[in-house]
């Protein structure tokens, strides 16, 4: 499957507004109203041109999105028009009402984001109790047996909390969690000293593998992702090619079909303004407006230098990256965070914690998988 095929999945945030002040919020959001977001008219025709172009998922974010008045009867209109719809949620306002709505309204799927245990996720979260508030929105979607996922953006404070978050997880029934690495964008662009040293990075994916081996061993089924740094499936690779070689086969495939970072490809932004962007990190950069053009005539202009160059990156792709002989399973991760760092989105991703030795750039010279 090529560009010309593939259909992303969009992350719509359909409302900047948000009732709390994340230290890492990639849109700057705040508790007030913004100009300019799309109306309902506006969703509708953005949907509508979503369909044509065959896109799967609209993954409803913000902001916080449980704020926008409009957002049950644009899930349906979503349905209606063959998308699924996920929500990405704080949690804060899912009361039992909100909750059954939800179920009721058929979503495929909730996100609740945690960023810590009690007091550590509250100082995240820029508000006193929003962990109490959270929990008990995982609860409520819980009740009504809505499929529900737990959200944790890892950074060097809060991932002491990981073995808590394992056990929140087994304790509440949550289905799904997926572990986020930090990306350097709106307020986390200020928290680049915040992320994970390499070693921390290993150590962390460690700790979250060998607690899913004990799921598998006491026969509980969760999904557990990592997130937002592709380094990880290739870190798994090679540990497991050392103590599995035909389950490290398995994995191979699985990377070479999915093909590493999808910013600009399978993944896609639109923001509260209808502006649409790589991913929905990199709204510094966008390639158009659904209010001008349809979703798909945007996505599909290769006439923009960067659309053209993310579609197929890797000779562009400079430093260390460029010497990788995993570039072809990662993609050389995200440009978000090379522009970040280096003020080059070409450049390598600073976030990759793998080893020279691993990488296979002793000698600029890769080796064979």
């Amino acid at each position: 499957m090529t560009f010309l095929t593939r259909r992303p999945i969009v992350v719509w945030n359909c409302t900047r507004k948000c009732n709390l002040a994340c230290i890492h919020c990639y849109s700057n959001s705040a508790n007030q109203d913004y100009e300019g977001e799309l109306s309902t008219e506006d969703a509708q025709k953005m949907i509508l041109d979503l369909e044509e172009f065959g896109v799967p998922v609209l993954l409803f974010s913000g902001g916080e999105p449980l704020l926008r008045k409009d957002l049950f009867e644009l899930n349906d209109f979503a349905h209606q028009h063959h998308l699924r719809t996920v929500i990405s949620t704080n949690g804060t306002l899912i009361t039992p009402e909100i909750a059954s709505r939800i179920k009721d309204h058929d979503f495929d799927y909730i996100g609740v984001s945690l960023d810590g245990i009690n007091k550590r996720n509250d100082k995240f979260r820029g508000k006193k109790g929003a962990f109490q508030m959270a929990l008990s929105g995982i609860r409520n979607l819980v009740e009504v047996k809505q499929k529900v996922g737990l959200r944790f953006t890892i950074t060097r404070h809060n991932y002491p909390d990981l073995k808590d978050i394992f056990r929140l997880v087994e304790d509440e029934a949550i289905d799904r969690v997926c572990f986020y690495h930090l990306v350097y964008s709106g307020r986390g662009s200020q928290m680049t000293e915040d992320d994970l040293k390499p070693q921390e990075m290993r150590e962390c994916l460690d700790s979250i593998c060998a607690w899913v081996v004990s799921l598998n061993e006491r026969g509980i089924k969760k999904e557990v992702l990592t997130v937002d740094n592709h380094a990880d499936a290739i870190y798994l690779y090679l540990k497991t090619k050392e103590k599995d070689p035909q389950q490290a086969r398995e994995i191979l495939e699985l990377l070479q079909y999915n093909k590493g970072n999808a910013s600009g490809i399978a993944i896609s932004n639109v923001d509260n303004r209808g502006f649409v962007h790589a991913d929905q990190f990199w709204q510094s950069y966008t390639f158009g407006n659904v209010k001008e053009r349809k979703f798909g005539e945007i996505w599909m202009d290769t006439g923009d230098e960067v659309m053209a160059r993310l579609k197929d990156r890797k000779k562009f792709i400079k430093g260390r990256c460029s010497h990788c002989q995993f570039l072809e399973l990662c993609n050389a991760n995200f440009r978000v965070r090379a522009e970040a760092i280096y003020q080059d989105r070409w450049e390598s991703d600073p976030a990759c914690y793998l080893t020279d030795e691993e990488i296979g750039i002793e000698t600029l010279n890769p080796k064979q998988f």
